[in-house]
């Protein structure tokens, strides 16, 4: 049995953040209700057609959901949604501030008819504050929370390369949801949730903000160096291979010099005696470090480092990554179904002893509309009907 199985999910979600969420409840055995347009859908599902003709982000965060169809501004569809909410024990969503409220759904109206139900809203910035109605992706939240200042190269900044800001909302949201299950469980009553991108990245911002509360000084961007630790970060091989390595503390200093530099006299250089004498010299460090590398292959680097316990790592591209000798050592891959076949997919990164992830099929479009509202009553005939109105 998995761990969800009998917890049944409602979701008002649209790109990124709230269906990343929900994905990972299903994956867990929930049932997972994805509530779409008519015609269009997720607008997710239109962002590329990189996966076979899918949208690679709608593989990726829709997996194991029920696609039904269903027009929100028309009476019969908002009654569908109370019907649907009335077996439900979660409801996430993430429209636009106030939206839910003036479909009649909002936290206090649908909990005073169901206390046991948890509601999830996802949002930019929260649902108060001189930025609540403002519009919200990912990159305006990396730049509103100062993330972009502090990523790039010193000559430029840079967003981060993947979508940090959803997957943040999306991480909270579904440990908060756990959170609330969880309570559920030995009090009887549900939970309002809220959880903003902005609050959330800005959680993950930790470092950086609190060295720039407390010095006053902005962090520099260092490119793939970190800013405040050093080594750290790429240095070349005489093959021109990169080599990633970093040094946490003295005795890893002391080791990496002796046994990968083969200069322990380097250890006690006053210009690299400490770790902010060696961030303060990071030029100098690189040119010893590199010049010590040059006559070796990065295959021989790492060997060395590997005999010194210095952490490292090889730079890998994406396709390499998808190649990597530990994904495949561990079995980490499987298939999902999709509308168009079998597609491989990495499994969920919690590894449950004695339990196997759903890892259900990407939906088509309303391809569970008729199943759903067969459950809530409505025969051939109604669901027909519903059709012709462009109720579904």
């Amino acid at each position: 049995m998995l761990p969800l199985e009998g917890i049944t999910v409602v979701a008002l979600e649209q790109a990124v953040a709230a269906p990343f969420a929900t994905r990972q409840l299903a994956d867990l055995g929930a049932r997972v209700i994805k509530i779409e347009r008519p015609g269009s859908g997720d607008f997710a599902r239109g962002y590329d057609a990189a996966v076979r003709g899918l949208s690679a982000y709608f593989v990726w965060l829709n997996r194991g959901k029920e696609s039904l169809t269903l027009n929100l501004k028309h009476p019969e569809g908002v009654r569908i949604l109370d019907g649907l909410l009335a077996g439900a024990d979660v409801f996430v969503h993430n429209l636009a501030p106030g939206a839910v409220e003036r479909l009649g759904f909002g936290a206090e109206t649908v909990r005073a008819r169901y206390p046991r139900l948890i509601t999830c809203a996802v949002s930019g910035y929260g649902s108060s504050g001189p930025y609540r109605d403002k519009k919200a992706y990912d990159l305006l939240i990396q730049c509103e929370t100062g993330l972009v200042s502090v990523t790039g190269t010193p000559e430029a900044p840079s967003r981060a390369g993947i979508s940090v800001a959803d997957i943040a909302g999306g991480m909270y949201a579904y440990s908060g949801i756990l959170a609330a299950l969880y309570q559920r469980e030995r009090t009887g009553e549900g939970a309002a949730l809220e959880v903003s991108l902005f609050d959330a990245l800005g959680e993950w911002m930790s470092h950086p903000m609190y060295t720039t509360a407390y010095t006053g000084q902005q962090p520099v961007r260092s490119a793939a160096s970190h800013p405040t630790i050093a080594p750290y970060g790429p240095y070349q091989a005489g093959d021109g291979a990169q080599v990633h390595l970093s040094i946490q503390n003295e005795r890893e200093w002391v080791r990496f010099c002796e046994v990968v530099l083969e200069q322990p006299e380097v250890a006690t250089d006053p210009r690299f005696a400490t770790n902010p004498d060696r961030v303060a010299n990071r030029k100098a460090l690189a040119e010893v470090i590199e010049a010590a590398f040059g006559g070796l292959s990065a295959d021989e680097v790492v060997e060395r480092l590997e005999r010194a316990g210095i952490a490292n790592a090889r730079m890998r591209t994406v396709q390499e990554f998808i190649d990597h000798p530990q994904l495949a050592a561990r079995d980490r891959w499987t298939e999902i179904d999709s509308p168009v076949g079998p597609l491989r997919a990495l499994l969920p990164p919690v590894v449950m002893e004695g339990v196997t992830p759903a890892m259900g099929a990407i939906p088509a479009l309303g391809a569970h509309t008729d199943a759903i509202l067969a459950t809530l009553g409505y025969d051939a005939a109604a669901i027909a009907r519903l059709r012709d109105e462009g109720v579904v």
